[in-house]
């Protein structure tokens, strides 16, 4: 038997990219950032109560104590924005904020579906424990529009 050296069959090389693995690595990429997105909200959805009152012109920004309907806390003051805190933390970084800016005032914005317990002892803790000197609540002019 005599065997050709070189080929053993004739077979033509196959250019083709398999393109599946890519496929599959972009929609797990596609799921993750599907999941993750809506974690990266960095603000807190507050519904504000409406009224129909003046707003009040302030020449410093005023610390806003934020009560979502939960109950959960965040404060904004400063290069606070938003920021997610406990009893303790609202405490101490509003009386900062108070001493460095004695004039400021500070509201609260309690959400309207927010516990009317919540926002009051949340108002009580300003005045007591932070020592705020004018505490007020946050609303929505009667045409929605916030001032």
């Amino acid at each position: 038997m005599r065997t050709r050296p070189g080929r053993r069959g004739k077979r033509a090389l196959k250019s083709d990219i398999n393109v599946v693995p890519y496929i599959d690595v972009m929609l797990v990429l596609l799921i993750i950032f599907m999941a993750t997105a809506p974690l990266l909200n960095l603000g807190v959805d507050v519904d504000l109560p409406q009224a129909t009152v003046q707003s009040i012109k302030t020449d410093v920004d005023p610390a806003i104590v934020s009560v979502d309907a939960a109950g959960n806390l965040a404060v904004t003051a400063g290069d606070l924005h938003n920021a997610p805190s406990t009893r303790e933390e609202v405490v101490q970084r509003v009386s900062a904020w108070v001493q460095a800016h004695p004039d400021a005032p500070v509201y609260v914005a309690g959400d309207g579906k927010a516990s009317y317990q919540t926002v009051y002892d949340v108002l009580g803790l300003l005045q007591t424990e932070a020592h705020v000197p004018r505490a007020g609540l946050m609303s929505l002019p009667a045409d929605g529009a916030p001032r």
